[in-house]
C-alpha cells in the first residue's frame, strides 16, 4: 500500500517538475526577488522593511499562483486525458489516487517555499548590510511567515482538489478557489466588523449569515505573519499552534469530503 501510494507521488511530481509554465513561474519569482533591493531602495527610511515586505509577498504570490494552477488543472487533466481511466483499472482505489495528487502538490509547494525562502533570505540579508536598519531581522519571524504561507496554501489545495473532484471543468475549481482565498483573507474583518459596534445598524440576518460564512469558509488571514516578520513584532505559541491545528483539521476534513465525492463521481 505505501509503495503505491509513494509511485503515485512521484510519479505526480515528476509530472509536476516537467510543467514548464510552473518552472517559469518560479523562474519569473526568483527574478523578481533579484530586484527586491533596488525597489527597496526607493525607501529611503524603511529599506530592510520594504526588502523583507516585498519578499514575502512574492513568495505568497507565487504559491497562490502555483496553488491555482496545480489544484485546479491536475484532476481535470488526468480525466481529459483518459490517465485516471488508465491509472484506476490497476490495484489503486480513488482516495488513494486523489491523496497522491495532494501530496504531489504538497511537496511542490514545500519545494517552492524552500527555494524561494533561500533567495529571499540571501537578498533580505544583503540589502540590510547595504542599508542598515535600526530594527534587527528576526529570522525566526520570516521562517513562521514562510511555514504559514505554506500551510494556508497547502489548505487552498484541498479546497481546490474538492471542487475539482466534483467539476468536469477548469474553470469552477480555479475561479472557486479564488473566491475562497479572497473571502477567506477579508473573512475576519468583515466578521469583526459586524458584531462590532459598526455592525448595530444591520439586520439580525445580515448579521447571522456573516457569521455562518466566517466560520464555514477557512479563515486565511490566521496564516498571515507577515507583520510580525517585518517589525520583529513577538509571535505567541498559541497563535502559532493554533494555525498549525487549524491548517490541519481543516485541510483533513477538506479531503476526505474529496475523496468522498470522488468515489461517487462517473469517469468517463
Amino acid at each position: 500500500m505505501f509503495t503505491q501510494t509513494a509511485t503515485l507521488v512521484k510519479n505526480n511530481l515528476r509530472a509536476i517538475l516537467r510543467d514548464r509554465i510552473l518552472l517559469a513561474v518560479l523562474g519569473v519569482a526568483l527574478t523578481m526577488i533579484l530586484l527586491v533591493p533596488v525597489l527597496s531602495s526607493f525607501s529611503m527610511r524603511q529599506v530592510q522593511e520594504l526588502s523583507i515586505t516585498l519578499s514575502l509577498s512574492t513568495v505568497s504570490g507565487v504559491l497562490l499562483v502555483v496553488t491555482l494552477l496545480l489544484g485546479a488543472s491536475s484532476i481535470w487533466h488526468d480525466v481529459e486525458q483518459r490517465y485516471t481511466a488508465s491509472i484506476l483499472t490497476l490495484p489503486v482505489s480513488r482516495s488513494r489516487y486523489l491523496l497522491g495528487k495532494f501530496v504531489g502538490i504538497g511537496l511542490f509547494l514545500f519545494l517552492c517555499t524552500l527555494v524561494l525562502g533561500i533567495g529571499s533570505a540571501v537578498i533580505i540579508a544583503l540589502t540590510s548590510a547595504t542599508y542598515p536598519s535600526e530594527i534587527p531581522i528576526h529570522w525566526h519571524n520570516i521562517l513562521l511567515a514562510l511555514l504559514g504561507d505554506f500551510l494556508k496554501f497547502l489548505l487552498l489545495a484541498s479546497v481546490a482538489l474538492l471542487l475539482s473532484s466534483v467539476s468536469t471543468s477548469f474553470y469552477l475549481p480555479f475561479f472557486g478557489t479564488v473566491a475562497v482565498y479572497l473571502c477567506g483573507n477579508a473573512s475576519q474583518e468583515v466578521y469583526e466588523y459586524t458584531t462590532g459596534e459598526f455592525g448595530h445598524g444591520l439586520s439580525q440576518l445580515t448579521v447571522q449569515a456573516v457569521s455562518a460564512a466566517y466560520y464555514l469558509i477557512p479563515n486565511l488571514s490566521a496564516f498571515d505573519f507577515q507583520l510580525q516578520a517585518v517589525y520583529g513584532l513577538a509571535i505567541s505559541w498559541p497563535d502559532l499552534l493554533f494555525s498549525f491545528f487549524y491548517s490541519l483539521v481543516y485541510t483533513a476534513l477538506l479531503l476526505c469530503l474529496a475523496v468522498f465525492s470522488f468515489n461517487r463521481r462517473q469517469l468517463p
